[in-house]
């Protein structure tokens, strides 16, 4: 067998892990699943133990979870090469190269990007002039709003995945940029010293990027990875497609080498709280979003092991089965564009 056939192997082996729960009739699938949505909410629960970065990722992905209002945090480098500005509720991610600015998102509305993006990039000395690539994890109003300002007044080119593009076409949604440079699974994009690899994580939308790239901090080297859409789609099928999406980058993390997990929503992960302990030193020499490759897996397999929850919770709900005590249905209070 080639490499290429292994890999692909693997792959397929990895889709299907996540469409078992599928097999079987109704009422099997209601005997198997009775309970399991609390099982897995508990596994979970207890993979995550006392680490804040997962058990905010628990609680994100938990049924009924809500995202607080919080005040947008001043700006931030939180590596050598990586600037963060945000409303609180999300964040756009900049990544400073020598051919100038990579920025992933672009927050919600011209409005954002004119008094959020550009005077915060430029508190932080990057000039808003060299971005040339604005990247849409996904198509959400959120994620695109300030993508066409940008584009409009710096010339940057705006890139999303083909089926997001389609998805933004179809619901024509206020302030969408017009469409540009599609990315593709596995493609490299190249600016100056830097390289990132998009990879196709679909499930929170059709077209849901998930980066991985190089950071810096202080001198030292690191492999950086931002999960592209958190919250979980109200369809069982595309729950289904959004496990096949955890365990699919899963591995190219693993293979990556990645040490460094970041998110779009500060709130699902406690990157905001990371922020505020970089910015005022409680990490030490430490950077707080460096957690090493063990526990960037560990990361994954509670996001896995949720997702398997939800999956069950829904099952739960179709078949009548009455949810075990402590767990709860399908029903969500954050919003779909997260």
């Amino acid at each position: 067998m080639s490499f290429e056939q292994s890999r692909l192997s693997r792959r397929t082996l990895l889709v299907a892990s996540a469409l078992l729960p599928l097999a079987g009739g109704a009422a099997e699938a209601s005997a198997a699943t009775a309970g399991r949505a609390k099982e897995y909410y508990d596994r979970a629960a207890r993979m995550a133990g006392d680490d804040p970065v997962l058990r905010q990722l628990v609680k994100a992905l938990s049924p009924g979870a809500a995202i607080p209002e919080v005040k947008a945090p001043k700006p931030l480098k939180i590596f050598d090469n990586v600037a963060v500005v945000s409303t609180g509720f999300v964040s756009a991610t900049a990544l400073l190269t020598s051919g100038g600015v990579i920025l992933i998102d672009a927050l919600g509305s011209p409005d954002d990007a004119k008094k959020i993006i550009v005077p915060e990039l430029r508190s932080l000395g990057v000039d808003p002039s060299t971005i040339k690539y604005v990247v849409a994890a996904h198509g959400h109003s959120d994620h695109f709003g300030g993508a066409q300002y940008l584009a409009d007044q710096y010339g940057a080119r705006v890139m999303m995945a083909p089926a997001d593009w389609r998805l933004v076409a179809a619901d024509r949604p206020a302030n969408a940029p017009k469409r540009d440079l599609d990315i593709a699974d596995g493609q490299r994009l190249t600016l100056g010293d830097t390289t990132v690899t998009f990879h196709n994580t679909p499930g929170h939308t059709p077209g849901t990027v998930s980066p991985i790239f190089p950071v810096r901090w202080k001198g030292q080297r690191h492999t950086a990875m931002l999960w592209g859409g958190t919250n979980p789609p109200t369809a069982t099928k595309d729950k289904r497609t959004y496990l096949a999406s955890v365990l699919a980058f899963t591995a190219r993390m693993r293979q990556a080498g990645v040490d460094v997990e970041l998110n779009n929503h500060g709130l699902c992960d406690n990157g905001l709280a990371r922020m505020e302990e970089l910015r005022g030193g409680s990490s030490g020499a430490g950077n707080p979003f460096v957690i090493g490759a063990p526990r960037a897996q560990r990361f994954m397999k509670v996001m896995e092991t949720m997702m398997r929850g939800r999956i069950a919770s829904d099952q739960e709900a179709s078949t009548g089965t009455r949810p075990a005590a402590g767990s709860a249905g399908p029903v969500r209070s954050i919003p779909d564009c997260c």
